[in-house]
């Protein structure tokens, strides 16, 4: 290869397809670990606090996260899918402008977030199920994730813009410092400085701070395939349409996640505020089997969507293959130290002998969507990478209020908090066999066959 250049597009066109599949998604799968220590970060230090309200509250602000995350998605998967599917037509120059508009985009969408969770922050905090011994808690920590909004949000849609020309290593760059400087600011900012849980969310944003602005300089140095352009902030109906045909569905999955991680936490609220705290280290805990499988599905996206562009269906077909082979056996497999280690994991977080059996017993049920989950997740992608995203949106639909809501609601009526956690496993299992059959009918109407 004659330059780093020519490397990222072979990687995205030529490559042997598990090869390709594996070189875009290790390094991603790598960053997204760190990103795992980087929420786990946050509930360890404040178990040691003693005070499980405090990590109650952590799991109950959560969903203000997501949601935030979920709309900087919006603007980050949708660019890089039309990123990549230009650079595949070999439309250099609409690809940049689809990054400076992408940058303009995320910079207003943050400004807001932060005016309108601000200005209803009482509710807000109200609505995610917070009660007496918590509300103070969590509307700490969410009125400063919510002013440092632009950061978070800034963070995401960098790391996607930079995986969508196959810069993977820079992405994951900027997570790694942000989780490292998490490590670094949490003890300060909750013991030193003594601020507790509020001390743990300025952490977070100080290191989502960090990590955006470290990804930003491989922009500035010129590192980078593509890069931002003053002239070319003001973005055309074109790039509009195909940024958001592609990203508000994408990101419904998260927006549609974060309500029903809503309605799961008023539920587990009723049975005690220990069954939150309980179920938030879980769940935190299962993170790192969905990052896996996120970072396997984010990986081949942008060799789906080059190749896409390109109009090559064959190595299409070779590389989902190869995605969903290769993510499903690996979920499998962390399925099973889960199993195993259960107690363990959670007693990491915490000293209490209720919270570390509610725990075990949730992650045990919980561990059972991961052999499914990696599968939907390729199948959403790969629509996604096609710019054919009424279809990942139709997974969505059904997944999460077709599905999930209604059985989550039904199954907690009918059997108590065992039903409540067995909705999603039952839920991702319909799901793959959903996502797997849309999926082969779309590409047998292509001409693609699996």
């Amino acid at each position: 290869m004659e330059n780093k250049e020519d490397r990222r597009i072979y990687t995205l066109s030529q490559e042997v397809p598990a090869k390709a599949v594996i070189k875009m998604s290790i390094p991603l799968i790598f960053g997204m670990f760190i990103m795992v220590l980087y929420n786990l970060v946050d509930t360890y230090f404040i178990g040691l606090t003693g005070n499980d309200y405090q990590l109650a509250a952590v799991n109950l602000a959560y969903p203000v996260m997501m949601v935030t995350v979920a709309i900087s998605n919006i603007i980050g998967t949708g660019a890089s899918s039309y990123i990549a599917r230009c650079l595949g037509a070999n439309e250099k120059d609409k690809a940049a402008h689809t990054l400076t508009v992408a940058f303009t985009l995320t910079f207003i969408n943050s400004i807001i977030v932060m005016g309108i969770g601000l200005g209803f922050l009482p509710a807000l905090v109200r609505l995610l199920g917070a009660k007496d011994n918590t509300f103070i808690f969590t509307k700490q920590y969410v009125q400063v994730i919510l002013t440092g909004s632009f950061f978070t949000m800034g963070s995401y849609t960098t790391g996607a813009l930079l995986r969508s020309e196959g810069s993977v290593r820079y992405s994951m760059t900027g997570m790694i410092v942000g989780t490292i400087m998490n490590i670094i600011l949490d003890p300060l900012f909750i013991f030193t400085l003594n601020m507790q849980i509020r001390g743990a969310a300025v952490a977070t944003i100080l290191s989502n701070a960090a990590g955006f602005g470290v990804s930003v300089l491989y922009y500035v140095r010129r590192k980078t395939l593509l890069r931002p352009s003053v002239n070319m902030i003001l973005p055309t109906k074109e790039i509009l349409s195909e940024i958001y045909w592609v990203g508000i569905p994408a990101s419904l999955e998260t927006l549609l996640t974060s309500a029903a991680y809503t309605v799961n936490n008023n539920l587990a609220v009723n049975y005690s505020e220990l069954t939150v705290t309980a179920m938030g280290i879980a769940q935190k805990v299962l993170s790192l089997g969905n990052y896996v499988y996120q970072g396997f599905a984010s990986g081949t996206q942008p060799i789906m969507g080059y190749n896409y562009g390109a109009g090559n269906t064959d190595r299409m077909r070779k590389v989902l293959k190869a995605g969903v082979l290769t993510v499903t056996g690996t979920e499998t497999v962390l399925m099973l130290l889960y199993c195993i280690f259960a107690p363990q994991l959670i007693d990491i977080f915490t000293d209490s002998a209720e919270v570390i059996n509610i725990g075990s017993h949730v992650l045990r049920c919980l561990m059972f969507i991961l052999p499914f989950v990696g599968t939907v997740s390729m199948c959403r992608m790969s629509f996604q990478a096609m710019g054919k995203p009424q279809y990942a949106f139709g997974i969505t639909l059904i997944r999460q209020l077709i599905l999930y809501i209604p059985l989550l609601l039904l199954l907690n009526h009918c059997f108590g908090f065992n039903g409540m956690l067995w909705a999603q496993p039952i839920t991702e299992a319909v799901m793959m066999a959903v996502s797997l059959s849309l999926l082969l009918q779309v590409i047998r109407r292509n001409t693609v066959k699996l």
